[in-house]
């Protein structure tokens, strides 16, 4: 039987809420984060802070507003607020400032070339934060960002890259794959708050992304491809190709690291990032914008349409209670999905204790 899906977050978790190069030193900054409207900008030291996006006055954005410094204006009635989200300002009447005149603010870490929100009610754990580190390896001209919006449940994105075996179909000459993914069952790797699947593999010609910096570029080459997800929202992808007996690891191979990472805009648009980092001609500026823009395009072009199209077709229904055809290929994806609904349900499970065990202290 179809159900509707569920809506509900994991609260209490990080989110990319903008790629470091999209928030400047100067103005505001505003994007809605899981239905929730965010301010974000600059102080003059340059550290980045998040504020619920709503004046708590007549709750116009923010963002509409004026800096001050480290303050911003509302420029609707004059109220300034500070970047704890304190009103410090009242310019009516005896200028007494209400208790309530308050703004909510979202913990806020800058790393990997990305900003990060937290944006449940339970205390922020850095040690939560998704490792990414390996785009912070390396040369600066090696490694490309880049920001997508769509049109689609957040969880279709995940679905797409965990499920590889789709390259063989959708995409163009530059990442095809030579139809060598499809007839294989990944391998997969779990624990209770991820899942890893890989692929192994020749083709003749190698795939083109990577085929230029082998010894042989039209000669046969190894391959695999791992995918690796963390809840709730993250993907790591590692891809490379040797034509030597080496080790099929990024050490040893012609290779990338991608990051998938996706942010609910609302229950219906997404805001996805990606980044890349390769191991060869990492230090080419101009090779570097043109990979990103490339990989950028094979999303907008060939990907998005589908996963835009996904959403359209079944909007809120839950995609697992439509009792889909599974092919071997979508163990990964699937078993994303259990983690996920796993991982939300043990957030919404305590929090209704919490919230049990409050009414029962303040009827004592």
């Amino acid at each position: 039987m179809e159900t509707s899906r569920s809506v509900t977050y994991l609260k209490n978790a990080w989110y990319v809420a903008a790629l470091s190069s999209e928030v400047g030193a100067e103005g505001l900054f505003a994007r809605k984060l899981l239905n929730t409207p965010v301010l974000i900008y600059r102080l003059k030291n340059g550290s980045p802070v998040a504020l619920l996006d709503r004046c708590p006055h007549r709750f116009v954005p923010l963002s509409m507003g004026l800096r001050e410094g480290d303050d911003v204006v509302c420029k609707y009635h004059g109220l300034k607020f500070d970047c704890s989200g304190a009103c410090n300002h009242n310019p009516h009447g005896n200028g007494h400032i209400p208790r309530a005149a308050r703004v909510r603010t979202f913990p806020l870490v800058e790393r990997y070339g990305f900003l990060w929100i937290w944006p449940g009610d339970a205390p922020a754990d850095e040690a939560k934060l998704p490792d990414v580190s390996p785009l912070t390896e390396g040369h600066p001209n090696g490694v490309g960002f880049t920001y997508m919006h769509r049109k689609t449940y957040y969880e279709l994105i995940t679905d797409n890259v965990m499920d590889l075996s789709h390259v063989d179909h959708l995409h163009g000459e530059i990442i095809s794959t030579r139809g060598q993914l499809t007839p294989q069952v990944p391998q997969v790797k779990e624990t209770d708050s991820t899942v890893a699947t890989r692929w192994e593999w020749k083709q003749t010609p190698p795939i083109f992304i990577l085929n230029q910096f082998l010894p042989e570029p039209m000669a046969e080459a190894r391959h695999f491809v791992e995918v690796k997800f963390m809840a709730p929202t993250t993907v790591q992808l590692q891809i490379g190709a040797t034509q030597d007996d080496s080790a099929l690891d990024l050490a040893h191979c012609v290779g990338q690291y991608d990051l998938h990472t996706t942010t609910p805009e609302s229950d219906g648009t997404t805001h996805y990032f990606f980044a890349t980092r390769r191991n060869h001609l990492v230090d080419d500026a101009d090779y570097n914008a043109a990979k990103i823009k490339g990989m950028h395009d094979a999303f907008v072009d060939e990907d998005g349409p589908y996963v835009d199209a996904q959403y359209v077709n079944i909007g809120n229904a839950d995609l697992l209670s439509l009792n889909p055809v599974l092919l071997s290929s979508d163990v990964g994806a699937v078993r994303a999905r259990r983690i996920l609904r796993s991982v939300i349900a043990d957030e919404v499970q305590r929090a209704q204790a919490d919230a049990a065990d409050t009414r029962s202290a303040a009827r004592v």
